[in-house]
């Protein structure tokens, strides 16, 4: 009879207890300045006065702090949960932010 060997997760590899409870604590400050950064780049965009065409598809603006702040954040977070939270809030600051007055305009 051959079993199965399950993966083992040590201790000191996780991030959350078996409790659920996270580990690795951040301060508030911290937090709050990440909060405060990936809202910033979330707003950046570059827009253009007139649309430029890329074959059939006319392109209004460039999300640029988007693309500068996946990266951040890949760079930043450690946990990958945290890391999709982050991910998640860009985004949708990102979408927001395009039909608001916000970005650099060219």
């Amino acid at each position: 009879m051959s079993r199965k060997h399950k993966q083992r997760t040590y201790a000191r590899n996780r991030i959350f207890s078996r409790r659920g409870n996270e580990k690795l604590q951040e301060p508030d400050s911290s937090y709050l300045l990440k909060l405060v950064i990936v809202a910033i780049l979330g707003t950046l965009w570059l827009k253009f006065r007139t649309p430029a065409s890329a074959g059939a598809v006319a392109v209004n603006a460039l999300p640029v702090g988007l693309a500068a702040g996946v990266l951040l954040v890949h760079w930043l977070e450690t946990s990958p949960m945290n890391r999709k939270i982050w991910y998640a809030t860009l985004l949708i600051i990102a979408i927001v932010s395009y039909f608001l007055p916000a970005g650099i305009v060219i």
